[in-house]
This record gives C-alpha cells, structure tokens and sequence, in this order.
C-alpha cells in the first residue's frame, strides 16, 4: 500500500513547473487583492437575505449550484467561501496556462494573476455566499476544454460531464469554455496536419460543446419535473430553449454592438494607462501573428485570410453567447468573466511566438511584461476601490437604519409587532450622495451606490441581522399602494418632523420624496 509521504511525492512530481507557479501566481494575486472581503463581513444587498440559503437555484437553471456552495456550507461564511474560491481559481489556472501551452513562468504568472484580479470578480466576491459555488462552475468549464485537449479519443466525453456541470453551476461561463475551444481550434489549424486531421480535432471540441449542453439541459428538466418546479422568468431563463425572439441579424448585432460597448468601456478599461497597456499587447499580438504569417508564407494562401477573418467575426458572438438565451437578458458583469480569459490568451500567444534571442523580440516581451504587470495592478486597485465603497455602504446603511429605528420605536402607539411600512430607496434629497467611486464602480453590480436598501425586505433584514432588532415590516407589495394615499402627499421625507407616523394601526415610514 502506498504511503501518504509517497503519495504526496507523486503529486508533486506530476505537477509541473508551469502549474505550480501558476496556482502560487493566482493565490498571491487572489490574497492581495480581495483580502478585504474574505476577512469582514460586508453583505451586499443580496446578502442582506441570504445569511443562509440552501442556493436551490434550479428554477434558474443553476441545478447544481446547491451542491457546489454546499461545500463551505449554506451560511454567509466570506473567509470560508473565498478561500475555497481562490483555490478554484487557482487549479483553474493552472489548468489554462495548460490548455494554452504557457512555457514562460513570468507569462504564466501574469495569464493566472489576470483572470484573478479582473473586476468582475469584484463584484462576485461581493457575492460572497455564492462566490464559490460560482467560481467551482468556472473551473469546470475551464476543465471541460483541458480534457479534449488531454485525450483525443474520449475526452469530448469526460468534457461534456464538466462543461453540464459548471452550466449547472452558472451558465454564463459557457462562454468561457466557448472562447478556450475558439482558440483551440486556431492552434489546430496552424498546426502542421492533414486537412482531415485538422476537421476530426476540432470537430471533438464542437461535439464537447454540443454534448455538455445536452447533459445540461437533460438533467435540468429531470430535476425540475422531481422538484414539481418550472423555470423562473428571470433574466428570460424560461425560455432558453426557444431562443431570444430576435432575428439571427438582430442577434449578431446586439452581439457585436455589446461586445465593442464593453471592450471599450470603464470595467475592461479601467484608466488611460491601462488602456495603453491593453493596445500595446494586442499590438505585439497584431505583430507576432503577421510576422508568423509572412515567414510561415501563409499571406500567399486564399484560406489563411478566411480563418483570420471567420475567427474575428466569430469572437464576439462566442464573448456573447448567453445573449441568445433572451432579450430579456441583463448582461451584467459577472457574466463578463471570459474578457479576463482573452487578455490571458493574448499573453500565450506573445508567450508562443515570441524569442527571447531576438532583441526585437526581447524588447517585446519586456513591453508586454510592463504591460501586463500595469493591467494587473489596475485590475487589483478597482477592486479594492470597489470594495472600499460597499464598506463605506454598509456604515452610512446601519446609521441610517439605527435613525430610523429610533423613530419608529418613538412613535406614539409603537409596540412590538405593529405593521411597519417602509419604501424601499434612501431619499436623495435629504442625504448627501458621498458615493465618489461611481467613475469606476458604475459597472460593477453590487458595490456601488450609496446604501444597501432598494426594496423593504432591505430594512426588514438589515434591522434583523445587522442590529438585532426585529420590526414587522410589510413587504413591497403590500406597501405598494402607499404611494396613492392622501396622508402620504403630506408627509415629510425622511428625516423630517412627519416622515414617520402611525396611521390606522401601521406605521409609516417615507424615506423619499415622491409620490
């Protein structure tokens, strides 16, 4: 029987170079930058109901998700949960640096730190009762493509068990496996390969890709007929399989507008400088590749200019590919994850076609190292500039909350249990907007803004959790009609001398000046 000294032996001998510095890479970079949520307690307005929640998502299509957070438990645990998120991260990125063949140790640490720092992960983190079962979905679908390119007989199949289930986790990170298969394909037809060797390796990606979406939706309808539940009309989830109603020229449009919209926009580029290092690595790509082209004679060769121009055409559907499901889809940034994947790309390829003997060359990947360490440093700063402001959220909302608190237990006829109605949003009017990160946290869903109340389950929560007092707070609908009282018109905003009464037995509370 072999021994656990052995076995670890082993382990570490099959694990390669490449990967350990690029686990090492993505924990360092995952600790330095999201540290301030894996050691507080921030809830976002989310969290605010979900300091346990068993994550039964099914009618969301996310059947697996349950499972996947169950692991750290089904209580808001943000060090449990972001450590096991970081790990996750990390195998996934040594799994990529894999599938892109990095051989350069200083490239795979920049192509880990970047899919580990990129904004949207933000905005997950922020998330942090669900930010591991979410990024476990990530790393199945990074592994779905691994094991295609790992076994060229069966690994479409192991593939597709992967890819079902990081849908079943969240189905935005298709386009993940989407954009890996895209660039896979690329390498395999500048390979030195028969033409149908070529069509029979790529064409196993194609049958991964069709097969996992197969699983996916097998095991989703299974479950929901066990569960006795339909899909939800959520972000347009009930009707993934009839598609989003638009023409397929409409489609590609939305495809290619939202693409440009977002590559050129504040998340993806955070500052100018940024910016310049982003277009000096896609340069240097630009470079290499045409280089690559005239030495290889491949600019005398009609198909080379039909890949290359298929290949860019076909990039920002596989960036949008969820956008098919519905119009009613909000593309929001945690389903951007993948741009972080097409910077870690460009740097495999400077990696694979660039040589250091060269000077031109070794001027290049000193650019493209500045480069990526500036994009990675940006990355990590509107991170934590994100997280400074939920920080800064959720102190003005306990302030806020314990004013209100106070008023209502002052009203003349208050006892405990008496009808609280509360309307949602913070007055803009009677309070300062102190939210000075709007610039950079606009795209970032779940950190900006100024309070962490948008609706009266909002208060109901934050009172129960947050500061151990318990109201009977109505909810939004039955509040709903609040706005079309006479009584309502003449009160005052919070904090004003009548913005809260007892009328006929309920309390009132009008947080914002409209009606």
């Amino acid at each position: 029987m072999i021994t656990i000294n052995e076995a670890f032996s082993k382990l570490n001998e099959r694990i390669g170079k490449i990967a350990k510095v690029s686990m090492t890479s993505a924990i360092v970079a995952g600790l330095f930058t999201h540290m301030p949520m894996l050691v507080s307690d921030i809830p976002n307005h989310d969290g605010l109901f979900s300091q346990y929640f068993d994550q039964n998502m099914i009618t969301s299509g996310r059947w697996f998700l349950g499972t996947a957070c169950g692991i750290s438990s089904y209580f808001s645990l943000p060090w449990l949960s972001g450590i096991l998120s970081l790990i996750y991260i990390a195998i996934a990125a040594a799994v990529l640096n894999d599938i892109l063949e990095i051989k350069n140790p200083v490239f795979a640490v920049f192509s880990s730190a970047v899919i580990t720092v990129f904004p949207s992960l933000a905005s997950n983190f922020a998330y942090a009762f669900t930010m591991d079962g979410y990024m476990l979905g990530m790393l199945f679908c990074v592994l779905s493509v691994w094991c295609v390119k790992r076994s060229e007989k069966f690994g479409w199949i192991t593939g597709a068990v992967f890819l079902a289930f990081g849908m079943g986790c969240y189905q935005a990170y298709v386009c993940i496996a989407m954009l890996l298969c895209l660039y896979r394909a690329a390498l395999v037809l500048s390979e030195k390969l028969t033409t149908a060797e070529k069509v029979k390796r790529i064409f196993k990606y194609v049958l991964m890709g069709a097969a996992g979406a197969a699983i996916y939706y097998v095991m989703l309808r299974v479950l929901l007929l066990i569960q006795g539940k339909v899909l939800d009309t959520y972000q347009g989830i009930n009707g993934m399989a009839e598609g989003n109603g638009l023409s397929l020229i409409g489609t590609v449009k939305f495809m290619y507008s939202d693409f440009a919209s977002f590559t050129l926009g504040k998340v993806f580029i955070p500052n100018v400088l940024a910016g310049v290092c982003i277009m000096i690595v896609l340069l240097t790509v630009c470079f290499l590749f045409v280089r690559k082209a005239i030495k290889t004679e491949l600019l005398k060769k009609p198909l080379f200019y039909i890949f290359t121009l298929l290949f860019i055409i076909v990039l920002p559907c596989v960036m949008n590919a969820i956008m098919v499901i519905s119009t009613d889809v909000t593309y929001h940034v945690l389903m951007r994850y993948q741009w972080a994947f097409l910077i870690a790309i460009m740097i495999s390829y400077i990696d694979r076609e660039a040589g250091e003997k060269v000077k031109l060359d070794a001027i290049l990947v000193w650019l493209a190292v500045l480069s990526c360490t500036v994009i990675s440093f940006t990355y990590a700063v509107t991170d934590n500039i994100a997280y400074s402001n939920l920080q800064k959220k959720y102190e003005k909302t306990y302030a806020y909350c314990l004013r209100v608190a106070d008023r209502i237990e002052q009203t003349a006829g208050y006892y405990q249990g008496i009808p609280v109605a509360l309307v949602g949003v913070v007055g803009q009017d009677s309070f300062p907007t102190t939210d000075i990160t709007e610039d950079v946290t606009g795209g970032l869903l779940g950190v900006s803004g100024d309070y962490l109340l948008y609706k009266s389950e909002n208060y109901a929560d934050f009172f129960k959790y947050y500061m151990g007092i318990t109201f009977n707070v109505l909810s939004s609908d039955e509040v709903v009609n609040f706005y079309n009282e006479d009584f309502y018109a003449e009160m005052e905003s919070f904090p004003g001398a009548t913005s809260v009464i007892n009328h006929d037995g309920v309390i009132y509370v009008k947080t914002e000046n409209i009606r």
